[in-house]
């Protein structure tokens, strides 16, 4: 199962893409979609749209899981941020991907073992998590740290429910 993970922005979006096979986990590709920044919020949402699209053909995930929204203190950047998480959901079901959604405190505890993890304390995970050279990028680390978690949930969910099962 090929898992794809994003953290979205309308700066930035990050992505990560693994592939999953039992209880083991293979890097497959990550980076940042960065809409031109002198576009109008239109036409950064429609790059936006057509990145995440790009992806999906690339790299046919199975699956998806994207960063929900947490309200910040600045109205418009958390207006902005919901508008480029809607247009990559937008994107993804529109291939009919299965979507799954996970807060930020989830994926910190999830992937470092602490709600309170640093930028840089989830980017060395991530690294270690998938065995890589150097850690990724920020954005590309948080949305590979989405796919991390979303498949430890999806594992976790497939545990219970055998355990669930009538004999």
């Amino acid at each position: 199962m090929k898992i794809l993970g994003i953290d979205p922005g309308l700066r930035r979006t990050g992505f990560g893409v693994i592939h999953v096979s039992g209880q083991k986990v293979r890097y497959l590709g990550s980076g940042v979609i960065r809409p031109t920044i002198t576009g109008t919020e239109p036409e950064r949402l429609a790059e936006l749209f057509r990145g995440v699209m790009t992806l999906i053909t690339h790299y046919a995930p199975d699956q998806a899981v994207i960063e929900r929204v947490f309200v910040n203190v600045n109205p418009k950047s958390t207006l902005s941020l919901g508008q480029a998480r809607g247009v990559a959901i937008a994107a993804l079901a529109q291939e009919a991907l299965p979507i799954g959604e996970i807060t930020p405190l989830r994926v910190k505890q999830s992937v470092v073992g602490s709600g309170r993890a640093t930028k840089e304390q989830v980017q060395r995970m991530v690294q270690r998590h998938l065995g890589l050279a150097k850690p990724p990028g920020a954005d590309a680390a948080d949305a590979l740290a989405c796919a991390l978690a979303w498949w430890q949930t999806l594992g976790h969910s497939a545990a219970v429910g055998r355990a669930t099962q009538p004999d």
